[in-house]
């Protein structure tokens, strides 16, 4: 489980991560699983794109990924059959299970000479300096660091220091989520790189969404992408850190990587034949109509740093300003998907006039039995009586949501005695029944002034309806608990989690 953090509190502390691999031994592996050519060498990815080459130039293709399983295999399928380059930014990136695996994917990229350029906040990087020298050391594999002022290659007194002499600076993090193959394709949405993203954690799963974009849009990504790695606020690792280990034993890591995924117990022959079957189930996909060619898609990303900190923590962004001109032109119906919930008056007054104006508005955020986050929900339990008082409908989520069964569709699921709990990360709106929205703005503070955060908006009926029909759903009684000035489910959470969320309320909405 990964929670949204306190960063004066986080800053503290040594970052954590799972002991590193053994240098000297690989993990033993069934020999012929590992060596399997997984994918069609004869088959490149812009052969299976050329049926679309034309439609790619003028339009974007549309695919939502609401499945962890299915974001999953996507990423995977690209990586396996990327063919220039592999540009990946995210918030976090794991030493888990799942990350450890599609680390091993750009590996494996980097050996067949595509380029590979991950870009990771400092934050919350689960990997110490060996292993993240040992990836950079590939000659096709750069690894930078976004504001690196709180974990990699700082001491607990440099860390110490910066709270006191930068608090909104290290409160700027980068919070956007892209995963972009030879430039013309991109995964982008709620997802982090770890287990819990994908149903594959034993605690907590996250009900989440991507989406799938080709040609079109994806160049304003990629453009994107590239203001940030050229940002003096990212940072090549190697400069972060000391005098990296030898040759021997940074080749000795990678193969251990390598192993790990190779190892059946890891990464399952029926997820990897998924991924080689990939190329079929796109042309099926084409055929069925769920690729979707959609003439209006608009990709909205902040820029490095956010704001010129003028207003101190305040100051919003690019992305704050594209979804208050889609909620003020709303005329029928607003849908959203957030899981943390922090509103200032600004905010409420947003939802006060939509309101007034006759619009529907109903938001799905967790309960407190179903949340990760004990700083946001406290934000959130503080104000949602003024929320409510706008006149919007409020829906919390259940952690034994029976949509889980239908929506999460990770083969751990079934062999756990205890199921994880449901927990909500999707970030997404529905707006007049055609615009949609699928990003990594959560509706709170943070979102809005300190990290950078990116949406893809897309116009399109069809999409709309969608995930319409996925968001309705969870709204009902057996997913959600509506929540009114009378009553709310806080209860049903048990006294721990309520104290917790109530030793937070020290905590400033500002940072919330």
């Amino acid at each position: 489980m990964k929670r949204s953090l306190l960063v004066l509190a986080t800053a503290m502390l040594p970052a954590c991560a799972p002991e590193g691999p053994p240098v000297a031994t690989a993990v033993a592996a069934d020999s012929a699983f590992c060596t399997t050519i997984h994918r069609d060498t004869s088959l490149s990815l812009a052969q299976q794109l050329q049926p679309v080459d034309s439609l790619m130039t003028a339009r974007t293709g549309v695919y939502v990924l609401e499945e962890g399983d299915d974001a999953m295999v996507a990423r995977a399928w690209l990586a396996e059959y990327a063919e220039q380059t592999i540009d990946v930014q995210y918030f976090i990136f794991s030493a888990d299970n799942v990350g450890l695996i599609a680390a091993d994917y750009l590996v494996r990229a980097a050996d067949r000479g595509v380029r590979v350029r991950v870009l990771v906040d400092d934050i919350l990087v689960e990997a110490d300096a060996d292993e993240l020298l040992a990836l950079d050391s590939h000659p096709n594999l750069d690894i930078r660091i976004y504001n690196p002022s709180t974990n990699i290659g700082k001491s607990l007194p440099r860390k110490v220091f910066n709270v006191v002499t930068d608090f909104r600076g290290i409160n700027q993090r980068m919070h956007n989520k892209t995963f972009t193959v030879d430039g013309r394709i991109v995964i982008t949405g709620g997802r982090n790189i770890a287990d819990e993203y994908f149903d594959y954690d034993h605690e907590y799963n996250f009900r989440d969404r991507d989406v799938l974009l080709l040609g079109g849009v994806a160049a304003d990504v990629q453009r994107s992408f590239e203001t940030f790695w050229n940002d003096p606020l990212s940072v090549p690792v190697a400069a972060l850190v000391g005098s990296p280990e030898d040759a021997e034993a940074q080749a000795a890591r990678l193969e251990w990587l390598h192993q790990y995924a190779c190892d059946p117990a890891n990464y399952w022959p029926q997820v990897r034949e998924r991924v080689r079957q990939v190329p079929a189930a796109f042309e099926a996909i084409q055929a069925s109509g769920q690729l979707q060619w959609i003439d209006r898609v608009s990709y909205v990303s902040d820029v490095p740093g956010k704001n010129d900190g003028s207003e101190g923590l305040g100051g919003g962004g690019a992305t704050l300003d594209a979804l208050t001109a889609l909620l003020n032109a709303a005329t029928n119906s607003i849908v959203i998907q957030s899981p943390y919930l922090v509103t200032t008056e600004a905010g409420r007054a947003l939802f006060r006039a939509a309101v007034a104006r006759g619009v529907d508005v109903r938001i799905l955020t967790n309960s407190l039995a179903s949340t990760d986050n004990f700083e946001a929900f406290s934000g959130y339990q503080r104000d949602r009586e003024a929320l409510l008082g706008t006149g919007v409908r409020i829906f919390e989520v259940r952690p034994d949501a029976a949509v889980r069964t239908s929506i999460m569709t990770g083969a751990l699921q079934g062999t756990l005695p205890d199921p994880p709990i449901f927990a909500l990360h999707a970030k997404s709106m529905v707006i007049d029944g055609h615009i949609t929205v699928i990003g990594t703005f959560n509706l709170d503070p943070r979102s809005a002034n300190l990290n950078t955060e990116c949406i893809t908006v897309i116009y399109s009926d069809a999409i709309a309806s969608g995930v319409l029909a996925g968001m309705e759903a969870e709204f009902g009684p057996e997913n959600a608990w509506e929540t009114t000035l009378a009553s709310n489910p806080d209860a049903g959470a048990g006294w721990r989690k309520r104290f917790k969320a109530w030793t937070r309320r020290i905590v400033p909405r500002r940072i919330l």
